[in-house]
């Protein structure tokens, strides 16, 4: 089953293609080149590098946040249009349990510090069970020292991931005992990580709708923050 998996909830844009088996190939950069412009380009370089044609895929897995909106719009954008016209099967994986397939193992709890702006993260927690992960803590938007609290909380080793664990997380000296910051190119996002967990979940049966399926903001944008304060209207976090 010859799956196409994207990833662009963060500035790395990752695009890769796997089966059951392995993976075939995979992009990732991380440049000043916005997913617009490499996203798609990417896609065309990855399947030929597979040996893969549009025809072959059997799926499409995309990470659908909480992340950058823009470039979430433009993965789903760009994950809905492939699986659409192609007549094949989409799933969505959280940006953070994408994240967490970098440590398959069971014994630890992954924890994601995923930039949510002002001094906040996306955060969420992560446990092996053998075959995928458990959501052991739901998404949530927090401050950075809670996010880092939560962590020392738990009676396990945690695993950081996610871009605030790099910005902010490696300046850091106070932090728990248990808390282990793995070095970057382990803590970012990869497009093979969402191919890996989207084929576990086609093999359970899940299967997004390419009309409905959206992505996971929790917090409102930038833009419609101060667009309500204009307007006198009160800001609220939206759950989804």
């Amino acid at each position: 089953m010859p799956i196409l998996a994207m990833d662009t909830a963060t500035m790395v844009s990752g695009v890769a293609v796997a089966d059951n088996k392995k993976l075939l190939a995979e992009i990732i950069v991380e440049n000043k080149l916005t997913h617009s412009e490499t996203l798609l380009p990417n896609v065309e370089k990855v399947m030929a590098m597979a040996g893969v044609t549009r025809g072959d895929l059997e799926a499409v897995a995309v990470s659908i946040g909480p992340g950058s909106f823009t470039g979430l719009r433009i993965g789903l954008a760009a994950a809905k249009a492939i699986a659409y016209g192609l007549n094949i099967p989409l799933v969505g994986i959280p940006t953070m349990e994408g994240m967490a397939w970098h440590y398959p193992m069971p014994g630890i709890t992954v924890a994601g510090f995923v930039d949510a702006q002002k001094g906040n993260v996306y955060t969420a927690h992560y446990k092996w069970n053998g075959i995928a992960f458990d959501e052991t803590r739901k998404i949530e938007v927090v401050s950075l020292e809670q996010a880092i609290n939560l962590c020392g909380e738990i009676n396990t080793p945690v695993v950081a991931v996610g871009d605030m664990a790099e910005k902010k997380l490696t300046k850091m000296d106070d932090l728990p005992d248990n808390l282990i910051i793995p070095p970057q190119h382990m803590l970012m996002p990869r497009a093979a990580n969402i191919a890996m967990a989207g084929l576990k979940k086609l093999a359970d049966g899940v299967k997004e709708s390419v009309m409905d399926m959206e992505p996971i903001y929790i917090r409102k944008s930038e833009a419609e923050v101060l667009w309500e304060k204009r307007h006198n209207k009160p800001e609220q976090v939206e759950n989804k």
